[in-house]
């Protein structure tokens, strides 16, 4: 065999307070088979209590972000509720090239750029259960105002419509089930012919 095949690149995306995040965590925590490595991406927001940088996301000022923009170091970058966030090259296609996959906590928006980037991606799509279910959560994160959280509602309106064109879908509305859901997806992509190939290489020698 000539090396390792290269890892996939799972994107992850839903609209905001959809669950993902959390789905992601749940993941990590108990991955199928092999770690998966998490994406860190950068961003231009402040950061708020319990985060530390490099870890929830990349801390930059404005102006580093597009310095950063201006090298070509992201896949995709996105203005998103009045902040910038991006996912930088550095952090997946090295990875990636050594065989490693890698999850990405990602917007729409920023789904369907990676996707324009890296058709490689196997994207993955998170719908809450109900409208009413989403404002739940948002308005229990106690993290945006009354304004805030009906604009993001109403973009996630705007969000689902696109789940289509995912390859796939899952429906939180059961937190366990859904992250099942998720561990199965991960571990479906890793049985392909190209990811058991060397697997598959001994064997064709062992029935010789």
């Amino acid at each position: 065999m000539t090396g390792a095949p290269r890892g996939d690149l799972f994107i992850v995306s839903s609209p905001s307070g959809g669950g993902k995040t959390t789905l992601i965590r749940r993941l990590l925590e108990d991955p199928p088979g092999a770690p998966l490595h998490f994406s860190v991406s950068h961003t231009t927001r402040a950061m708020r209590a319990g985060e530390q940088n490099g870890r929830e996301y990349h801390f930059v000022r404005v102006e580093e972000f597009q310095r950063m923009v201006q090298r070509d170091e992201f896949l995709e970058h996105n203005e998103v509720h009045d902040n910038i966030y991006g996912t930088s090259r550095a952090e997946v296609l090295p990875r990636l090239a050594a065989g490693e996959d890698v999850v990405l906590d990602i917007d729409v928006q920023g789904a369907r750029d990676v996707r324009r980037v890296y058709p490689e991606a196997v994207s993955i799509f998170i719908v809450p259960s109900s409208p009413s279910e989403l404002e739940r959560r948002l308005v229990s994160r106690g993290l945006d105002g009354p304004e805030a959280i009906r604009k993001r509602l109403i973009n996630a309106a705007r969000e689902i419509v696109e789940a289509p064109s995912f390859e796939y879908v899952i429906v939180n509305d059961d937190l366990d089930r859904a992250t099942l859901e998720l561990q199965s997806i991960v571990r479906a992509r890793r049985l392909v012919p190209l990811r058991q190939a060397e697997r598959l290489e001994r064997l064709r020698r062992e029935f010789r």
